[in-house]
């Protein structure tokens, strides 16, 4: 990838995407309760201490996971190496971030991009809905609205021909894309 290129930078308005999550976060947090309540025809209404905790806990682990999938999606789909990998939490920015050194082919990037929403935030919802668990069906809920900023980058990547080069900014929230050609 030559440095003279001049890239396609698709920025994340991080008011935006916050403002989106908490909305999200509280209409799918409604209507998967809800959901989970009709199909087993029946609402439990209490929380505990020990509920509230095992919430918390188990979120925090599922967002440092939703980053570790993302990790696994550059390795397995962009057949990136595990010391071009880099992982941490921007306080400034109030986001945990995976990022890798190396550009990743545009559907690499994509499907790197989603892997988590299907991982952390599906599959614990369905989980939930299944075994009529309130506790895995908020986690999913949380997790799906979380890949919010994740759905926009993919939405603005749908744009570009799969074998366009996209390379992560490792500080801020944006993407570079480098054109290819179909």
């Amino acid at each position: 990838m030559s440095q003279d290129l001049n890239p396609y930078v698709i920025k994340l308005d991080m008011k935006k995407i916050s403002k989106m999550n908490i909305w999200l976060t509280f209409g799918l947090s409604v209507v998967f309760l809800f959901a989970n309540a009709l199909i087993h025809q029946q609402f439990s209404g209490s929380i505990t201490f020990w509920d509230i905790l095992l919430f918390l806990v188990s979120y925090i682990g599922l967002i440092v996971l939703h980053e570790v999938f993302h990790l696994i999606g550059f390795m397995v789909f962009g057949k990136v190496k595990f010391k071009q990998l880099d992982y941490g939490v921007n306080l400034k920015l109030g986001v945990a971030y995976a990022t890798t050194t190396e550009p990743l082919a545009n559907k690499a990037m994509k499907k790197s991009l989603l892997l988590p929403f299907w991982t952390t935030g599906v599959v614990p919802a369905m989980i939930g809905f299944l075994i009529q668990s309130n506790i895995l069906v908020l986690l999913g809920a949380f997790l799906i609205a979380g890949a919010v900023g994740d759905f926009y980058m993919y939405k603005e990547l749908r744009r570009f021909p799969d074998n366009s080069l996209i390379r992560d900014d490792p500080e801020l929230p944006r993407l570079y894309v480098y054109e290819g050609k179909d």
